[in-house]
Formats: C-alpha cells, structure tokens, sequence
C-alpha cells in the first residue's frame, strides 16, 4: 500500500511540473501573439530591431514577422502535447486513486471482521 502512494506522490509531481509548463507556455504564447499585434500595427517601412545581449541589432521586418509566426506555431505544438501529457497523467493517477481505495475498503472490511 505504500508503493501505491508514493507511486501516487510521484504522479502528482510530475502532474504539476506539466501544469506549471503548460502554464509558462501560455505566458510564451501571449508575449509572442502581443508582438504579432505590434507588426500589425506598424508600417512596411518601419525598422525594427532584435535584441541580442545588450544590443539592438537591425532586423528585416519580414524576418521578424516570420520568426514569430514559427514561435507563435511551435508554442502551440507544445502546448498541445503538454494538454495531452496531462490528460494522460489525470488518467494514471486516477488509477492509483482507485486502486487506493480499493486496498483502504479491503483493509477495513479485514479489520471490521477481526
């Protein structure tokens, strides 16, 4: 019984390290969808710059636009994959739940009979 409830434990942890990632990819996400809606609101002809390290460095708008398009899509991938490995672990866990608790109905019908 107490393999199943550090099976338990354990389960839960990793339940929240994909929740708390999930969680960080949504932040990713609105960051990246709130500088697509910046482009959108820039001219053609309006410069702008990356910054690496400590410094802005000139970049073509289009590749910038671009390179947040594939962000905004990889972000998404991930967060897709993230949701299913989540789905998957409220699976496991409610099968060590239920496992739980039918050792706990056991463990008391034996005990009530003693």
């Amino acid at each position: 019984m107490s393999e199943l409830g550090a099976e338990y434990q354990h389960l839960q942890s990793e339940l929240e390290e994909f929740i708390v990632a999930r969680q960080k990819l949504e932040t990713q996400l609105q960051e990246n969808k709130i500088v697509n809606e910046e482009f959108d609101q820039i001219g053609d002809d309006t410069p702008v710059y990356k910054l690496t390290g400590n410094v802005l460095l000139p970049v073509e708008q289009s590749e910038a636009r671009g390179n947040v398009d594939k962000r905004l899509e990889f972000i998404e991938t991930e967060i897709k994959r993230c949701e299913r490995n989540i789905r998957e672990k409220q699976d496991e866990l409610e099968k060590v739940r239920n496992e739980l608790i039918k050792l706990n109905n056991a463990t008391a019908v034996v005990g009530a009979e003693r």
